[in-house]
């Protein structure tokens, strides 16, 4: 799959290894940086969605999505992505993205609004989820933030690079644990210089509700080729 990731941003919270342990299949264990695992709440704009080198996919090629993921690494020490959820308004999204990479995607109904003004870009994401429905409120995340400068190259910080630059993610199927590689060119990352976060898309993964100010990072934006899931080897 080739796609683009617009206007994307990154907020991250430490949480203890145990915590997220708990979540993951035996054959991963949590990835860590200064002793924690992070849990990121990832807004951003998917575009240009289309198979190898084929058309842009008609309706489905342009949707926003929430994601709710983590870091994990396996017993071949290869490091990636454990998605918890990821919210789309769009239901066929969800109903390819289970059947073809077996990823934990819901539908709900959200979108995502830019403007522009003398203190800078600014943005705001919300997505209340609908499908798969859970007892109770609606699992729901608003959030709205400002992009700050460019970090230069030579700035970018080791849990920058943490979170950003991941070349996998991992799933599962009927028990047998999937990767699949993911291409992208290096993040160009803004710092936030203001955000408002109100979400229960954390706490609906089976997490303690974050605390604390979230790291946080925004980018224009990066293209991204997905190539096909194989099993690991158990």
């Amino acid at each position: 799959l080739r796609q683009r990731w617009d206007d994307l941003a990154s907020f991250h919270w430490r949480y203890p290894v145990d915590d997220v342990a708990r979540l993951l299949p035996p054959e991963l264990r949590a990835d860590t940086f200064d002793g924690d695992a992070w849990v990121g709440l990832i807004p951003f704009h998917m575009r240009a969605v289309r198979v190898g080198p084929g058309p842009v996919v008609p309706y489905l090629g342009a949707f926003v999505e929430i994601n709710v993921r983590t870091y994990v690494v396996d017993r071949f020490g290869h490091r990636g992505v454990w998605f918890c959820s990821l919210d789309v308004p769009r239901s066929p999204i969800v109903a390819v993205a289970r059947t073809m990479f077996a990823l934990p995607y819901c539908w709900g109904a959200g979108g995502h609004e830019v403007r522009h003004d003398a203190a800078g870009e600014h943005h705001h994401y919300r997505i209340e989820r609908r499908w798969p429905r859970a007892d109770g409120p609606r699992p729901a995340t608003d959030i709205a933030y400002t992009i700050g400068e460019r970090v230069a190259p030579d700035d970018v910080t080791d849990l920058d690079h943490f979170v950003t630059a991941r070349w996998s993610l991992f799933t599962q199927r009927r028990g047998r644990l999937l990767r699949g590689d993911v291409d992208h060119e290096r993040w160009p990352v803004h710092r936030v210089v203001s955000h408002r976060i109100e979400q229960t898309l954390i706490d609906a993964a089976g997490l303690p509700r974050p605390t604390g100010e979230p790291h946080a990072l925004a980018s224009p934006g990066v293209g991204v080729r997905v190539a096909w899931l194989r099993q690991v080897a158990p």
